[in-house]
């Protein structure tokens, strides 16, 4: 009897000897920089002739990975792999797939640190960033196991006199998986393994600036034992093999994170039915915010500039739960937003590898000048209060930017920035405060800092956002704690990490019997 799921551990980096371990770690995979990876088909590793090097964006010299890229053909190929593997897969007894969850949570729980090493050289998390997201990696694989157990339990049903009914779910088929870079493990995990331990098959297209860590987990899966085909690894450039993926007539279900464009586009291609479909294609998509913090004139002051310091430039901002929104009440507006540059002043910005490191660098050159686009913008739409310049030229750094007396229909306070970026914004009463909170196309995450009960229950009720939280930070949800996703424009409220969430890869198949 397993014991009931627990979510993993952080590791405590105020412990010395932690730190010396992850130092350990990052030196033992700085020694496999730059190694091939080629694609995983139905087992088969394949080397193409077109690569992309994937690298580091504190140190953009370096290379962390040389990484083979598919075609429209590897694609129709992982497709028909893909296939070919459900036939066996499907009729896997849920408890043998759960297996293979929990033999992969324990090699990656015994390898923590390797995992986190990966992501500070690939994706430029500093070290707490990276463990959190390997133990929620962790987290989703021990949770996910456990819910494909109950599920396979008998469902309960209406008894019948002369009949024996019973209600199962059976997997969906073949789908593309097709992760974010800012959670390139967790996230990655999470969509991945929820398919496959309901019963189905995946195609892999990991986000290109993270190819690396997502071949790791292949790896990390095979390990574990995981049959051929189950787990097809296929690096490309979404613009050639994306289309191909969606639209395929195999393709049962897309699972994506990512913008809000993309998202879009992939539920508009999903939804058209190809020749020789037999079924209506699923989309699961989480796609951004543009999350806020309200902050009440009775608030703990303190605990809410801890909180939005916290939540707009914990891994630069790269969270689509970041806080890139502040909405103050006028009567604490001034305290709030002094005690938040005091804080934002302390935080150290450098190479993620270091131990002192408070942010490092942002994904890529396009991020960065996006995120440098928007600063500008900034400039005509508030006041710069903080940062708004870069770091070092050997990465992508940007400064964290506070913006003040922002506009709430301000391009800033709106538009998804995905970057250090926070605007601050005047509310006269707590109940505009909700309402300019609210207006915006998104609604993913939203936090309040209040004192006042009244003022709580009105933004329980009328706060429109998939996770709200009170008197803490936007960010950090936590697997089985805080069921993850949002509404509007921010996806289909898929709520990852919940004892809904494996339901959207299987379908209900009832059987009745007369006597």
């Amino acid at each position: 009897m397993r014991i009931p799921f627990q979510n993993e551990p952080f590791t405590p980096f105020n412990d010395a000897g932690n730190n010396r371990d992850y130092d350990a770690a990052l030196q033992e995979v700085r020694s496999k920089l730059g190694r091939h990876y080629p694609l995983v088909i139905g087992g088969e590793r394949i080397e193409t002739d077109r690569k992309e090097g994937s690298i580091n964006p504190a140190r953009i010299k370096e290379t962390v990975g040389i990484v083979s890229q598919a075609d429209v053909g590897l694609a129709e190929k992982a497709i028909q792999a893909a296939a070919a593997a459900f036939e066996s897969w499907r009729y896997v007894a849920p408890e043998e797939r759960a297996r293979y969850l929990y033999r992969a949570a324990a090699i990656m729980r015994r390898r923590k640190h390797e995992f986190s090493a990966w992501m500070t050289l690939e994706a430029g998390k500093t070290r707490t960033e990276a463990d959190a997201d390997t133990a929620e990696a962790i987290d989703f694989m021990e949770f996910y196991a456990r819910e494909m157990q109950r599920l396979a339990l008998p469902q309960p049903l209406t008894a019948l006199r002369d009949e024996e009914n019973e209600l199962s779910y059976i997997p969906l088929g073949v789908g593309v998986v097709i992760p974010p870079w800012n959670f390139p493990l967790a996230i990655t995990t999470g969509m991945t393994t929820a398919a496959i331990v309901a019963g189905n098959t995946v195609v892999l297209k990991p986000a290109s600036p993270t190819p690396v860590i997502a071949a790791k987990l292949v790896e990390l899966l095979e390990e574990a034992g995981l049959p051929p085909g189950v787990v097809n690894y296929l690096p490309g450039p979404g613009s050639e093999i994306g289309d191909v993926l969606v639209d395929h007539p195999l393709t049962r279900y897309v699972s994506f994170t990512g913008s809000r464009e993309v998202g879009l586009r992939i539920n508009e291609r999903a939804a058209v039915t190809q020749p020789g479909q037999k079924w209506i294609k699923r989309v699961i998509a989480e796609m951004g915010g543009k999350d806020a913090i309200v902050v009440d004139s009775d608030a703990d002051l303190e605990l809410a500039a801890e909180s939005i310091t916290a939540a707009a430039f914990g891994f630069s901002g790269q969270k689509c739960s970041a806080c890139s929104r502040a909405i103050v009440h006028e009567a604490v507006y001034d305290t709030v937003l002094q005690k938040v540059i005091e804080r934002t002043q302390r935080l150290v910005m450098d190479d993620p590898a270091l131990a002192s490191a408070s942010l490092g660098p942002v994904i890529d050159e396009k991020a960065y000048a996006r995120i440098q686009a928007y600063i500008e913008a900034g400039k005509t739409e508030g006041r710069l209060i903080a940062g708004g310049g870069t770091g070092s030229a050997e990465g992508y750094f940007i400064e964290p930017t506070i913006f003040a007396d922002v506009d709430s229909s301000a391009r800033i306070s709106q538009e998804e920035i995905f970057g250090p970026v926070v605007a601050f914004t005047k509310a006269g009463s707590f109940e505009e405060a909700v309402a300019l909170a609210n207006a915006t196309d998104y609604g993913l995450t939203g936090a309040v800092i209040s004192h006042n009960r009244s003022h709580l229950e009105l933004a329980r009720r009328e706060f429109f956002a998939g996770n709200l939280y009170f008197n803490r930070k936007c960010t950090g949800a936590l697997v089985g704690a805080h069921p993850f996703g949002g509404f509007n424009m921010s996806g289909t409220d898929s709520k990852a990490g919940s004892r809904d969430y494996l339901q959207l890869f299987m379908q209900a198949k009832l059987v009745s019997e007369r006597y």
